[in-house]
């Protein structure tokens, strides 16, 4: 599914003036300046800014959809099953790139993902095509996507080895001390169904986990989220 046909709720801005776009890839594209003119020129005519609503698809792995560079919000790129069971292999936010959502960029990349709005999001996205074209003409640019592609399959990679090897706890601790870590703060503002979806496990086992993180003491469970109390478990048990 191309970005241009996700349906109702979005709104797509396909004038935005082109100092935009150079202003943000020139911050974001380590071979920026490194590229003719003339490329620089093609990719911002090739780009587009949209603003996507809360749980809408963005990516669906029917069409090259584009590099997407998300400017706020977040997204969440997942697998799903035949069954439709899914699995979150990471989220992106506000200066990640997607490159998974290009598959004519990365050839390689045969699988299905799918990319959704976890929040009211704002993304420029360049054209996969446009994309790819100055690529094949551009080592920099190549190197670029694969190292960002190797770089996410990381990320994927360790998600893998938890729920593959690690025990529910240990999991858990982990998820609780990267979120907190990332937004500066200990106060975790995500339901017990976000973070399950997040960490590739049922609602119920995450309620039953977090009841016991509560219960010795190291978080505080309520209807405005989770709060850490005792960090130095919470870190000891992610260990």
């Amino acid at each position: 599914m191309d970005i241009m046909d996700m349906g109702e709720g979005r709104d797509i801005n396909k004038g935005a003036p082109k100092i935009m776009f150079e202003t943000v890839y020139k911050e974001s594209f380590p071979f920026w300046d490194k590229i003719p003119d003339g490329d620089r020129e093609y990719i911002c005519q090739n780009s587009y800014a949209f603003t996507c609503p809360k749980g809408k698809n963005i990516h669906d792995s029917s069409e090259c959809s584009g590099v997407i560079l998300v400017r706020s919000g977040s997204l969440r790129l997942y697998m799903m099953s035949d069954e439709g069971k899914d699995i979150t292999l990471y989220r992106l936010h506000k200066g990640d790139l997607c490159m998974l959502s290009a598959s004519c960029v990365l050839k390689a990349v045969t699988f299905d993902v799918f990319v959704d709005a976890e929040e009211e999001s704002q993304c420029f996205v360049i054209s996969g095509p446009a994309f790819a074209a100055v690529s094949e003409r551009n080592q920099d640019i190549k190197i670029f996507a694969l190292e960002t592609a190797v770089s996410r399959f990381s990320d994927v990679m360790w998600v893998m080895q938890q729920i593959l090897f690690m025990s529910m706890d240990r999991r858990l601790a982990i998820f609780l001390s990267d979120e907190s870590a990332r937004i500066g703060s200990d106060t975790i503002t995500l339901t017990h169904g976000q973070i399950a979806r997040y960490m590739g496990s049922a609602r119920e086992v995450v309620s039953r986990m977090l009841k016991y993180f509560a219960s010795e003491g190291i978080v505080e469970v309520s209807r405005g989220g989770i709060t850490i109390l005792d960090k130095k478990r919470l870190r000891k048990l992610a260990l």
